[in-house]
């Protein structure tokens, strides 16, 4: 339709052309101004189809779609490809700009630099400290709840169960006895008490009044007294005199709990098992391996970072550690072989000289808790306690 429009106005003149073209047409056969003026009409026709070829050049020009030569893509190829590599720079920017955001926060430094933590996490008690090192994944809190193990192993290579026994029998009755007491205490009375009382059937048939005056050194003997008679009567009675190699039989005997059983069962029988007493609760706690304080939810969060076949020297390495340096009022955090993995490294004592001197036992050169403990353990430098009643 442009086109049309476009030579249409080309035949017009500028004092009304349509009038002189009609004119021109009359009077063609016999005058030769009508032939001059039909030659004047042949270039305003070509004219006329320039223009519409110009006009589409210039729409093409102004529409991106529109057909252009070849010579013409060139530069808009060009343009666009500079506008594609501008779109694919923009992004490394924002990415710069938020890659701060995206860094490890600080607090999970402090797992693995005792320095940096005392910087940021001064000496205060456990409950100031955070559930959790922020940042730490499940699977690093298992790789560093292993690595802590593996370093404890280092440490007390030794590590043994540390009440004296040879047999199943002594183990379990030694381990009721080892309640709210120390086991250096109960291997000092044990003696006198398997010395009279050999078997189960002995001690199921035995005075009460004298076990209780040989269990008087431990602490809450008159209740022990009965838990150490009745289980010797239920071993009598159930078991044919012999213990049960079995967790759910042995928890039916009185005074034995899944902490006395797993005792029983690791050290006595060879079977795994996590021992939760009071220093472990203590250190797993310490060491955000749970948040937990009941004894069986702490038993089943701690076993699920570790192997099974681990149990039973994981909880010597704990419980050593416990007892010898990672203290419940005072922990040696200077002397802490295993700070740099600790948390809750800075809440004891971080200077190493004052920390030296809140060592115990073999650490400080001091006796052990055994009357009678393992050749590897004396081999290693450690020394036997003495009998109950020496100097």
């Amino acid at each position: 339709m442009s086109a049309e429009r476009d030579s249409a106005v080309g035949e017009q003149g500028s004092d009304g052309g349509r009038k002189t073209a009609g004119a021109a047409r009359t009077a063609a056969a016999g005058t030769g101004a009508s032939a001059s003026a039909a030659k004047k009409a042949a270039p305003s026709k070509k004219a006329a189809a320039r223009k519409p070829a110009a006009a589409k050049k210039a729409a093409a020009e102004k529409t991106p779609g529109a057909t252009k030569p070849a010579a013409n893509k060139t530069p808009a190829k060009k343009a666009s490809a500079k506008k594609a590599s501008a779109a694919k720079k923009a992004p490394p920017a924002k990415k710069a700009s938020s890659a701060p955001l995206k860094k490890a926060p600080a607090p999970r430094k402090q797992v693995v630099a005792p320095k940096k933590a005392t910087a940021s996490v001064p000496a205060a008690p456990a409950k100031t400290v955070a559930a959790h090192p922020q940042g730490e994944s499940r699977t690093a809190l298992v790789r560093r709840a292993r690595r802590i193990n593996r370093e404890l192993a280092e440490v007390y290579p030794y590590a043994h169960p540390e009440l004296d026994f040879e047999n199943p029998f002594q183990l379990v009755v030694a381990t009721v006895l080892s309640a709210q007491t120390t086991d250096l205490r109960v291997n000092q009375t044990t003696p006198a008490l398997f010395a009279k009382y050999p078997t189960p059937e002995d001690l199921a048939a035995a005075n009460p009044e004298e076990v209780e005056e040989i269990l008087r050194p431990t602490g809450f003997f008159r209740a022990k007294t009965k838990s150490v008679i009745g289980l010797s009567k239920a071993l009598v009675e159930q078991f044919g005199g012999e213990v049960p190699g079995r967790l759910e039989d042995l928890v039916k005997l009185p005074g034995v709990g899944r902490k006395t059983a797993f005792v029983v069962l690791g050290n006595a029988f060879g079977r795994p098992g996590i021992t939760v007493d009071t220093h472990f609760q203590r250190l797993v706690r310490r060491w955000k391996w749970t948040d937990e304080t009941d004894p069986d939810k702490i038993e089943a969060g701690v076993g699920a970072l570790f192997p099974k076949s681990d149990w039973t020297d994981l909880s010597h390495h704990v419980i050593w550690h416990g007892r010898r340096i990672c203290h419940a009022r005072k922990p040696a955090c200077g002397a802490c072989p295993i700070a740099p993995l600790c948390p809750a490294y800075g809440e004891g004592e971080t200077d190493p000289e004052k920390a030296k001197k809140l060592l115990k036992y073999e650490k400080a050169g001091q006796p052990g808790q055994r009357l009678k403990p393992p050749q590897a353990y004396l081999d290693a430098g450690g020394r036997a306690a003495p009998p109950l009643g020496a100097g």
